[in-house]
């Protein structure tokens, strides 16, 4: 049997997504409570050499709305790197669940061996679009995803699995 890359991709990034503008409520909340800046959370790291709370943000997003388009065979839509406030990664997280829920499963499936290729600051990667999603994506959305998760929980965000994983 094989794969519909639709339902490997589309479900899992709203999931993800949703999952994930729901700890950053918990974070808001958290950081409301105790009279911390938006500033100061989103610029949260776990450690100096790490990306910041909003460029996990911002990456996760990346990674998500990206991978629905070019499994689909278009060009990405480009968001701006620019959020400030919980406000504005709210209306970022939700303008990629907007646009990821846009492609239709006849535009992603069939793309299994689709060729793909970034243009990394390291130099090209090329993939099929099986191993891209599988290998490259996914990993990529649940790294930065969970990375903000644990720079919440690090503020001391009441955030838990069942927050993290979301109701199925």
């Amino acid at each position: 049997m094989s794969i519909s890359m639709y339902q490997a991709s589309v479900p899992v990034f709203l999931r993800a997504l949703n999952n994930l503008h729901h700890v950053l409520k918990a974070g808001e909340a958290h950081a409301k409570s105790r009279n911390v800046e938006d500033s100061v959370m989103l610029n949260t790291r776990l450690i100096p050499d790490m990306l910041p709370l909003v460029k996990q943000v911002q990456i996760a997003t990346d990674m998500a709305k990206n991978a629905a388009a070019r499994l689909a065979g278009v060009d990405p839509l480009k968001f701006e790197d620019n959020e400030t406030s919980f406000h504005e990664l709210y209306s970022r997280i939700e303008r990629a669940i907007d646009y990821i829920k846009g492609f239709k499963p006849e535009q992603i499936d069939g793309s299994e061996t689709r060729a793909i290729t970034l243009q990394m600051r390291r130099g090209e990667m090329h993939f099929e679009g099986q191993s891209y999603l599988l290998h490259f994506v996914i990993p990529n959305v649940f790294f930065h995803c969970t990375t903000a998760y644990d720079i919440l929980r690090s503020t001391g965000t009441n955030i838990g699995k069942e927050d993290y994983l979301g109701k199925p």
